[in-house]
């Protein structure tokens, strides 16, 4: 028996708790999320959902929240235009270690989620 998986269903990141509106502003305002309906039996945890194309990003709540290495990768087409967008809303950008058929750079949220942001590039010759 194998497992058949289907694809990515949702990534789901932390905040602290009571940050909901500073989080809902870096997400929908400034990465232009849209906010989708959370069921209603996890609303008393807190946080909430965003989906962009056929994403879902969950964002949760949690007491202590620590930088480090994990972090969602978006792959998106227009990736001078995020530079652009995100330097606008003064969100500093870090470059990342190149990887062949890929541009990538990463930034931080307000809470020090890492956050991913890759695509592909044309290989002469393919």
């Amino acid at each position: 028996m194998s497992i058949d998986y289907i694809r990515l269903h949702h990534v789901q990141i932390c905040i602290p708790k009571g940050t909901e509106n500073t989080a809902r502003d870096f997400y929908i305002r400034k990465l232009n999320f849209v906010e989708i309906e959370k069921p209603e039996a996890l609303k008393k945890n807190g946080g909430f959902w965003l989906r962009a194309a056929d994403i879902e990003l969950h964002v949760g709540t949690e007491d202590i929240i620590l930088p480090g290495k994990r972090h969602p990768a978006f792959e998106i087409q227009n990736l001078n235009d995020a530079k652009t967008q995100l330097e606008k809303h003064n969100i500093s950008l870090q470059q990342e270690t190149p990887i062949e058929g890929y541009e990538r750079f990463s930034f931080r949220d307000p809470f020090q989620n890492r956050i991913e942001f890759i695509s592909r590039i044309e290989m002469p010759g393919l």
